[in-house]
C-alpha cells in the first residue's frame, strides 16, 4: 500500500524524533526472513530499547539528514531495516546477535558519533559491553581496592593483638 504525501511526512518526522533522541544507527538487509523470524527480532529489540523499522530509503535519508546519521546515507540502498538506539551499543548488538542466528540478516552498515560505519564496525560495536555492564565493572573496581585494604587492616590487627581468640581468652 501505497503512503499519500501526509503519511511520507509523519514519517519522516517520527523517525528524525527517533534519531535526534538516538546515538547509534545500525542497518541491516532483511531479504529471506520469515515474518516470524522478523517479529521475533523486533521483540528482541523492543525488550533491548532498540527502535527497528523497515523504511523507504528515501524517506530514511530525509529524516537523517542535518544528523549525525547522514553519514550512513551513502549506504541506504535494498531492502533494509533500520535500528536506532538511545544505548551507545544496543541496536548494533540487536542486529548482530540476531544476525548470527540468522544468516539472511545480513549487517549492511551504521553511524555512530558522526561516523559511518561498515558491517565490520558495527559488528565491532555489538562486542562492547552493555551500559549496566560497564557500570557494574567500574563499581567493582572502586570497590576492590577497598577490600584490599580491609584484608591488610584485619591480617595487622591478627598479627599484633593475636586476632579475636586473644580478646576472648
Amino acid at each position: 500500500m501505497s503512503l499519500n504525501r501526509n503519511d511520507k511526512a509523519a514519517v519522516v518526522d517520527d523517525v528524525a524524533a527517533q534519531a535526534a533522541r538516538s546515538q547509534t544507527l545500525a542497518l541491516a538487509e532483511y531479504r529471506g526472513l520469515t515474518v516470524a523470524q522478523m517479529d521475533g527480532l523486533r521483540r528482541q529489540a523492543r525488550e533491548q530499547g532498540v527502535y527497528l523499522h523497515v523504511l523507504k530509503n528515501t524517506l530514511a535519508r530525509r529524516a537523517v539528514a542535518g544528523t549525525p546519521f547522514a553519514v550512513a546515507s551513502d549506504a541506504m540502498a535494498g531492502p533494509l531495516i533500520y535500528g536506532f538506539s538511545e544505548d551507545a551499543v544496543a541496536a548494533a548488538k540487536v542486529i548482530a546477535e540476531f544476525a548470527k542466528s540468522h544468516d539472511k540478516l545480513v549487517i549492511r552498515a551504521g553511524a555512530y558519533a558522526g561516523r559511518a560505519l561498515d558491517a565490520d564496525g558495527v559488528k565491532a560495536l555489538a562486542a562492547i559491553p552493555g551500559r549496566e555492564v560497564l557500570i557494574a565493572q567500574v563499581a567493582g573496581l572502586l570497590k576492590s581496592p577497598i577490600q584490599r585494604l580491609a584484608g591488610v587492616l584485619a591480617a595487622l590487627a591478627e598479627k599484633k593483638g593475636g586476632g579475636a581468640e586473644a580478646a576472648a581468652a
